[in-house]
């Protein structure tokens, strides 16, 4: 996208008292909601820097560049911060069709029935065991 060489912008993110921020990746060509996870400054920077989602891995405590291991990477079109500072939203193009680890295209699969119970509505594109090795 862009070398950094200005960085204040950066600072007007409201980070949480973990230094992360949410992050909302939608189809940029659809507006589907694709996916949340958190970012927090450097995967912010990188994700500027490089074009591509980097996120930051609450559970493996590590940055993580989306579709490192699964190929199925995000390139960002657009970075959008909420009214208050506190929530970015990305526009991306999602290569391979599949966001969700669970091998589908998108997290937000399951859709609460009858407000009584969940059930997955969205197909599973490809099995996750072939697409992490």
């Amino acid at each position: 996208m862009k070398t950094q060489t200005d960085t204040r912008w950066l600072s007007e993110v409201h980070w949480d008292d973990q230094g992360l921020v949410p992050v909302i990746a939608q189809d940029a060509a659809s507006g589907e909601v694709l996916m949340f996870a958190w970012m927090n400054r450097e995967a912010l920077g990188r994700t500027v820097e490089t074009g591509e989602a980097v996120y930051w891995s609450r559970s493996r405590r590590k940055l993580w560049h989306k579709g490192e291991e699964s190929g199925h990477v995000q390139k960002v079109s657009e970075v959008r911060l909420d009214c208050d500072n506190d929530v970015v939203l990305i526009k991306v193009e999602q290569e391979g069709g599949i966001a969700c680890h669970t091998g589908r295209r998108s997290c937000f699969f399951n859709k609460l029935l009858d407000g009584a119970r969940w059930d997955a509505v969205e197909p599973v594109l490809k099995d996750p065991s072939e697409i992490y090795k």
